[in-house]
């Protein structure tokens, strides 16, 4: 996070002067530098919250996807053994010719379950793996990867805005 060049005078002789005259009188500098500070922490928790929500949300509307693909392929292996036990019934009761049939559309519900698993094991990797291996650093509310390495993490727990808003 950039804030730009302070517009605040950093001059030392002013802070010896300050440190002096502070002893005798108070300034309530510090409750200014307080309240930025507050300002800044309350700024730095939102924007945490926000990628929270913002990684929730994504987990959802893939888990709600794949759970759907799920669905169909379970829909479709109900319906095949819906249709097989019709076939051994009419299989049983001696009419070939409409277990035939049956049969027929059995293989066509394979093709279909088959086409579905296709479809819900290619979203798998392509979008839940991805997105749920994220996590949000709870004192910058960067996202890290849940299986980075260890030089990654380290990096990244000891690059200068991670120590920055540990310091604040």
């Amino acid at each position: 996070m950039d804030l730009g060049e302070c517009l605040k005078v950093h001059d030392l002789a002013l802070r010896a002067d300050y440190e002096i005259a502070s002893k005798d009188q108070d300034f309530f500098f510090e409750l200014d530098a307080m309240d930025h500070l507050q300002s800044f922490i309350a700024d730095c928790d939102r924007r945490t919250e926000v990628a929270k929500k913002r990684l929730a949300e994504t987990q959802e509307e893939i888990s709600a996807e794949v759970a759907a693909k799920a669905e169909r392929v379970h829909e479709l292996n109900e319906e095949i053994g819906k249709l097989l036990a019709k076939v051994e019934q009419l299989g049983a009761d001696g009419n070939v010719e409409e277990s035939q049939k049956v049969m027929d559309e059995v293989e066509k519900a394979r093709v279909k379950k088959r086409e579905a698993e296709e479809v819900y094991r290619n979203s798998m990797p392509a979008s839940s793996f991805q997105q749920q291996k994220l996590r949000v650093c709870e004192v910058c509310s960067a996202y890290l990867g849940l299986h980075d390495n260890d030089r990654r993490l380290a990096d990244h727990f000891g690059g200068k805005l991670h120590l920055g808003f540990i310091e604040i």
